[in-house]
């Protein structure tokens, strides 16, 4: 079991990681050398060399690697990501890049996605080096820059560049995994991530014939985009359970005592009460319009009107998705990938998910662990360039009425101090078994 040091380093990492400004606004401004720096201090005094590696200046990547005691074993990969998203100060009860403890709980940009991971990840490979720890097989461990826009300078680079670091890594574990859920009615649920939904975020393009405001026109790019829009904004996409949701619907089903049944997939949801909320997102593919840029006049009908969707579809579900959009599109519009990255599917009946199962288990014998879908992506879809299989394992005991999932990207993000003490004693039990 990790230390008591462990568990001090990991409060204290995680807010001082969130004092470092690692906004990601897209643009390529973003800078996270100083938290890369900051890691990769921390992994040196735990005895490792950490590499740094930028593809931009100051888009800062770390990597060491963990000799494990057994060379014939395959490598695993730890990994979090080092950028956030913005926020502004106004709109919180504290500063976002404050990292204030207030009442045994840490405030901040990044205390759920990620810098908290990141801390359990140096705390642990730190608690290690005191006790003399050799985990059985290599582990590669990976801060990376970017995640929170195209990873290009990230976990891309990473792959693309410098995939000799991760030689021998079949596996990979990082966010958005073995959170406690509860679901309104005493149940605690450990949903671990063993899947992704696809990125295809979009560009649409509709043209037509510039002209005055006040005359009648038949070409307007403003009415043929917004048309578009609507019609993709309205429809309601086929349900296409995946193996990995099935799996979670066959676990949840147990749970429950409930039984599932592929033909009324609707109807079995509603037996499950908030839990559903596990599984409902990932039952089909979306598309969501979220950007519009139209005109430079009021009374000036433009020739050309641009917008932007947050599309995303399931493993397998591409082709659907392309083709969907297509007609939905239509013959006046014109739709592009502005990013697109591959949907994802890992087994559930492995021994290292078994591992991970038992890890929680041992720590919370009175949550059910499941398996999950991701509706969003992770730094896992550039890794699966490799070869490497990713999970969602970032273990969090959280209380009850704590909305983990709308901190991400939400005002007030924040992570209670108990909770990542849990998440160090679950990570060092589950990486120690790997």
């Amino acid at each position: 079991m990790a230390d008591e040091l462990a568990l001090d380093e990991v409060v204290r990492f995680t807010s001082d990681l969130i004092r470092i400004d690692t906004t990601n606004l897209g643009d390529g401004e973003c800078r996270e050398r100083p938290a890369a720096e900051y890691a990769a201090e921390r992994l040196a005094g735990a005895g490792l060399e950490p590499l740094m590696l930028e593809r931009t200046p100051g888009r800062t990547n770390v990597v060491a690697r963990i000799e494990g005691t057994d060379p014939s074993a395959d490598a695993l990969l730890v990994h979090g990501h080092l950028d956030v998203v913005p926020a502004r100060a106004e709109d919180w009860r504290v500063h976002p890049f404050s990292g204030e403890i207030l009442d045994g709980v840490v405030w901040g940009r990044g205390a759920v996605d990620m810098k908290n991971m990141d801390a359990m990840i140096l705390a642990v490979v730190r608690s290690w080096a005191r006790e003399g720890v050799r985990p059985r097989r290599d582990i590669v461990v990976a801060f990376t820059a970017d995640e929170e826009a195209s990873a290009a300078d990230g976990s891309g680079f990473l792959a693309d560049e410098h995939a000799g670091l991760f030689e021998g890594c079949t596996e990979g574990i990082s966010e958005s995994g073995a959170y406690t859920f509860h679901d309104g009615s005493g149940r605690q649920l450990y949903p671990i991530a063993a899947g992704e939904r696809g990125t295809g975020w979009l560009k649409l393009t509709a043209r037509g014939r510039a002209g005055h405001g006040s005359k009648v026109n038949r070409e307007n790019a403003v009415t043929r985009l917004a048309a578009a829009v609507t019609r993709i904004g309205e429809h309601a996409w086929p349900l296409r359970p995946t193996p990995t949701v099935l799996a979670a619907l066959t676990e949840l089903a147990a749970v429950y005592g409930v039984e599932a049944d592929p033909a009324d997939l609707e109807g079995f949801l509603s037996k499950l009460g908030p839990a559903a909320q596990l599984v409902e997102a990932t039952l089909r593919n979306s598309a969501n319009p979220t950007m519009l840029d139209a005109g430079y006049k009021l009374n000036v009908i433009p020739g050309e009107a641009i917008a932007y969707v947050d599309g995303r579809y399931l493993p397998g579900g591409e082709e659907e998705f392309r083709a969907t959009l297509d007609r939905l599109t239509g013959p006046d519009v014109d739709w592009e990938f502005a990013h697109r990255e591959v949907a994802l599917q890992a087994p559930v009946d492995t021994p290292t998910y078994a591992r991970m199962r038992a890890a929680v288990e041992e720590f919370a014998p009175e949550g059910h662990v499941v398996p999950y879908c991701m509706s969003g992506g992770t730094d896992a879809k550039q890794f699966s360039r490799l070869g490497i299989t990713g999970y969602g394992f970032a273990p969090l005991k959280l209380p009850e009425g704590f909305d983990y999932q709308a901190l991400f990207h939400g005002v007030d993000e924040r992570v209670p101090a108990d909770a990542l003490h849990f998440g160090v004693h679950v990570l060092d039990r589950f990486l120690r078994t790997a």
